[in-house]
């Protein structure tokens, strides 16, 4: 197994910069290209995960489809061996209203992609708005 350096801070700062925007517009497949082949993902909604980019880019397809304009900022990075701790805030359309959350995740960077990302956050302010909407 490679023995990873960490990432310094403007380094974790510029690759969020690119990252994060993909977040948004409905372009899965841009946001997965900032994936490896045999990236793993995990949230709230798949805590058990997604392994390689072809089951990430299914449920990035589904997930940004249902969230076209959501829009999510980078509010502070820490560094970690082998990528950084991405804090972040995120701001969501949906319906008549706009839910925002914060959270965090973990971003590890493999020849420049993300080879392991978890992400972390309380999503029940959104599952209510789901529940209202039908």
């Amino acid at each position: 197994m490679q023995e990873f350096s960490g990432m310094s801070d403007l380094e974790a700062k510029e690759f969020t910069d690119r990252w994060l925007p993909a977040w948004t517009g409905n372009d899965p497949e841009r946001l997965v290209a900032l994936y490896a082949d045999n990236a793993f993902y995990s949230d709230p909604a798949v805590p058990g995960g997604l392994r390689g980019r072809g089951e990430i880019l299914e449920y990035f397809r589904r997930l940004l489809a249902r969230y076209p304009d959501w829009v999510w900022t980078n509010t502070r990075v820490r560094p970690l061996s082998g990528g950084f701790l991405n804090y972040w805030h995120a701001v969501i359309p949906h319906g008549d209203r706009v839910v925002e959350c914060d959270g965090v995740c973990t971003v590890i960077i493999e020849v420049g992609l993300i080879r392991r990302n978890e992400v972390y956050f309380d999503r029940t302010p959104i599952m209510l708005g789901h529940r209202g909407s039908g």
